[in-house]
């Protein structure tokens, strides 16, 4: 994967066809390109440049804008996790797992917490099963 970022700064580049030395040339802006080829007008490139993302071709010449990279683009190399997992080193005799799930649970909103234990429920019952509502109190909650 590609990380993601805001390209800033984009070069011209002018490939050509039939020339065999020098074939590609870069130029910081389309304005200094026109001016060092008269022939190639501005508008015209602009036009395909930019509006279309695509790049203009003809017998002699491809035209494109690329962007710059100032950083390395990062990318992901097989097998390589894009989710690190949380690990926590400690004695097994120091960790309470009753109370950190208890704080867990009760730093979570009400509504967060029903739909915890209405998902565990639901998990449960069998396909067509309903609930047994009998033991069920009904509180108002309040928003």
């Amino acid at each position: 994967m590609l990380e993601i970022k805001k390209i800033e700064k984009r070069v011209v580049l002018i490939c050509w066809k039939q020339k065999q030395d020098n074939p590609v040339e870069v130029f910081s802006n389309l304005k200094n390109l026109c001016l060092s080829y008269p022939q190639y007008n501005y508008n015209t490139l602009n036009n395909y440049l930019s509006k279309n993302k695509i790049a203009y071709e003809n017998e002699e010449v491809r035209i494109e804008r690329l962007p710059v990279y100032a950083k390395p683009m990062l990318r992901m190399q097989r097998g390589q996790r894009s989710i690190l997992p949380v690990v926590v080193k400690q004695p097994l005799n120091a960790i309470d797992e009753q109370q950190q799930n208890l704080e867990h649970w009760l730093g979570q909103p009400v509504k967060e917490r029903l739909s915890a234990v209405t998902f565990i429920v639901g998990q449960s019952l069998k396909r067509g099963q309903r609930m047994n509502k009998t033991i069920v109190h009904r509180k108002k909650m309040k928003e």
